[in-house]
C-alpha cells in the first residue's frame, strides 16, 4: 500500500472516530442522561448499582406527574444526581402517618412499595414549581423528608428515567410500576 493510501485510510478512521465521539457527546448532553443507582433507596423498582437511562427532553412540553421516576440534581449538593419518585406536586400537602402517604388528605395508592413506611412526617406544603420526592425503599431513602432543601425545584430535573439497562433491561415509568389511583 502506498503512503498516500495509508494516510487516506488513517484520515478516514480519524474522521469516523471523531464523528462518533461528537455524536455520543451530543446524545449524552442533550438527549439522554446516563445514571448509576448508588444506594438501595429505590429498591425493588431499581436495585443498587443498576444503570439507568433518562430522557432529558421528557418534560420540555409537560410537567412531571405523580409516580414518575426522575433523575435530578440533589437539592443539597447539585453535583450529585439522585433518582427518586415524584410524590407531591406543586400546591399539594403531603403527610405520612401510620405507614400511609396522604395527598391533600387522601391516601395515596402506591402499588410499587414492598414495605410499610415507618414514622410520621409532615405536613409538607409543596411550593409552586417544586416537587416532593421519595424513594420506593422508604425506610432506607434519603429523600425530601430529610433534605435541608426539602423540595425539588423544577429546573433541577435532568430527565425522566425510562430504562434500566444493566444488569438487565427493564422499562421504567410505565403504568405497571408507577402511577397511583389518586391521579386525576
Amino acid at each position: 500500500m502506498s503512503d498516500k493510501k495509508v494516510r487516506n485510510e488513517v484520515l478516514e478512521w480519524v474522521v469516523t472516530i471523531g464523528a462518533a465521539i461528537i455524536v455520543a457527546l451530543l446524545i449524552n448532553n442533550f438527549i439522554i442522561v446516563n445514571a448509576t443507582v448508588p444506594t438501595s433507596s429505590m429498591e425493588k423498582t431499581i436495585m443498587t448499582n443498576d444503570r439507568v437511562i433518562g430522557l432529558r427532553f421528557a418534560y420540555r412540553d409537560s410537567d412531571p406527574e405523580r409516580g414518575d421516576i426522575i433523575i435530578f440534581k440533589y437539592p443539597d449538593n447539585e453535583k450529585i444526581l439522585y433518582i427518586k419518585r415524584v410524590i407531591g406536586l406543586p400546591g399539594e400537602t403531603v403527610e405520612i402517618h401510620n405507614g400511609e402517604v396522604t395527598i391533600d388528605g387522601e391516601i395515596l395508592s402506591e402499588p410499587y412499595l414492598t414495605t410499610t413506611t415507618e414514622g410520621d412526617f409532615g405536613p409538607y406544603v409543596v411550593p409552586e414549581d417544586h416537587y416532593f420526592m421519595m424513594g420506593d425503599n422508604r425506610n432506607n431513602s434519603a429523600d425530601s423528608r430529610y433534605w435541608k432543601n426539602t423540595y425539588l425545584a423544577r429546573d433541577k430535573i435532568v430527565g425522566k428515567a425510562v430504562l434500566r439497562y444493566w444488569p438487565s433491561i427493564k422499562k421504567l415509568n410505565d403504568d405497571t410500576n408507577a402511577k397511583s389511583s389518586n391521579d386525576d
